[in-house]
């Protein structure tokens, strides 16, 4: 008997749960399952859909501002007697990386030194004669002429200075030290040697390049976007960034300048981010993923 009144009352408690009772139940479970909350977005469990904000994600690499980097070139040509350039070497300011050989280096420092002993003659001759055709005691034609011999004297000395400037060679250097037989080529920035374009035997043309000095110490992130996000980017911004081969350490910058050119064929545009925590195993070149940080 009792065991019958158990039974009974078993069916009773199951026939209590209404069908609506269960897609109730039912209904809240799969809403749990289907909704995950993270930090920064709810994720679908059943889709893996994001409810995130779109954020403008970039592609680019690590570039040297134009300020950074310095092609070496001469202005004067000539064959090439000692070069100590390897890539990646570190060179100082004014360091010489290459001498030159040409006659017409030597030729140049002694037309200088032969106009600049010859201007002290005449300058004195000049003022000679200018001081006696003002007291009427000689002709005009000869002052004239002492005048035009001294100015163009004057004229030939201040090329041949400015032309041995340009060479490196300074007037003063050149009267203590007498004639300099090689052209020293020096580093104009301190840096690292890429690009070697020349060997010891070379001829060198004037105007040609030697090598390229690229100063890593500040630089920055050419990024690119398109133009259906332009709109969503201005100076200023803050952008984050993994370099790849560096792992998953993020690095920050801020936008300093977008690009007004948008690419004919890809509709790419690009921009430029300073660099806030750089690193030195950054190098030119290095393929970067970014994202502005809201």
């Amino acid at each position: 008997m009792a065991v019958m009144a158990g039974f009974i009352a078993a069916c009773q408690s199951k026939e209590e749960k209404t069908p609506a009772t269960e897609a109730t139940s039912i209904e809240t479970k799969t809403l749990e399952k289907a909704e995950v909350k993270t930090d920064s977005a709810y994720t679908d469990g059943m889709t893996s859909a994001t409810a995130r904000p779109n954020t403008v994600s970039f592609n680019g690499v690590i570039v040297t501002p134009p300020q950074s980097e310095a092609t070496v070139a001469v202005t004067m040509g000539g064959i090439v007697r000692h070069a100590s350039l390897m890539p990646g070497q570190y060179v100082q300011k004014g360091s010489i990386i290459a001498t030159l050989e040409n006659p017409e280096f030597i030729s140049l420092q002694q037309s200088y030194l032969e106009s600049l002993a010859q201007e002290e003659y005449l300058k004195a001759e000049f003022e000679r004669q200018k001081t006696l055709s003002e007291q009427k005691a000689a002709s005009m034609k000869k002052f004239q002429e002492a005048k035009s011999e001294y100015m163009t004297l004057k004229s030939k000395l201040e090329g041949a200075q400015a032309q041995l400037a340009l060479l490196g060679i300074s007037a003063s250097s050149l009267q203590n030290n007498g004639i300099q037989t090689l052209l020293e080529v020096k580093s104009p920035i301190s840096g690292y040697i890429e690009e070697v374009n020349v060997n010891r035997g070379k001829y060198v043309q004037a105007g040609e390049p030697l090598c390229v000095v690229i100063d890593k110490s500040a630089p920055m992130l050419c990024l690119t976007t398109y133009e259906k996000d332009v709109n969503q980017i201005k100076d200023g911004d803050k952008v984050k960034f993994k370099v790849n081969g560096l792992g998953n350490e993020m690095f920050t910058g801020n936008i300093v300048s977008v690009g007004q050119q948008v690419d004919p064929v890809n509709r790419s545009i690009k921009v430029y981010v300073k660099i806030n925590n750089g690193s030195s195993a950054f190098r030119p070149g290095m393929y970067v993923t970014a994202q502005i940080e809201k």
